[in-house]
C-alpha cells in the first residue's frame, strides 16, 4: 500500500487515538518502513473515499501480473474499476507485483 500524498505532516493536525497494543503491533508489521501513522492515513482516506463516491483506483492494469478465478464471499469493490462486487458473483483476485491479492471484477481484464 502506498502512502497518498496529501498534505506534509507539518500541515496536519494531531490527534490522539487508543489503539490496543496488539492492533498497533499489526499496524507496524504491515507497514514495515512506511510507518503504521501513514499506513492508518490511507485506511482511513480509502474507507472516506469508498463510502464517500470518490473514489480512484490504486492499481493499473500493468500491476496485475496473474489472476484467478473465484466466488466473493462478501462485498468487494475491483481495485481497478471500483465497480461492486456482491457476495456469491463471479470475480478474480489479482496478484500485484508486490505479492498481493487483490478484487476484480471478471470484466476488469477484458481486452
Amino acid at each position: 500500500m502506498q502512502t497518498i500524498a496529501r498534505t506534509s505532516t507539518t500541515d496536519m493536525e494531531v490527534t490522539s487515538i487508543r489503539l490496543e497494543r496488539e492492533l498497533k503491533d499489526k499496524l507496524k508489521e504491515i507497514a514495515g518502513n512506511q510507518g503504521y501513522q501513514a499506513l492508518i492515513r490511507d485506511i482511513l482516506w480509502n474507507y472516506v473515499q469508498q463510502k464517500s463516491g470518490e473514489w480512484k483506483p490504486r492499481f493499473s492494469r500493468a500491476d496485475i501480473r496473474a489472476s484467478i478465478p473465484a466466488t466473493a464471499q462478501q462485498e468487494e469493490r475491483c481495485v481497478l474499476t471500483g465497480t461492486s462486487i456482491q457476495p456469491q458473483q463471479p470475480m478474480l483476485l489479482g496478484l500485484t507485483r508486490n505479492g498481493d491479492m487483490v478484487p476484480l471484477s471478471v470484466e476488469s481484464l477484458a481486452i
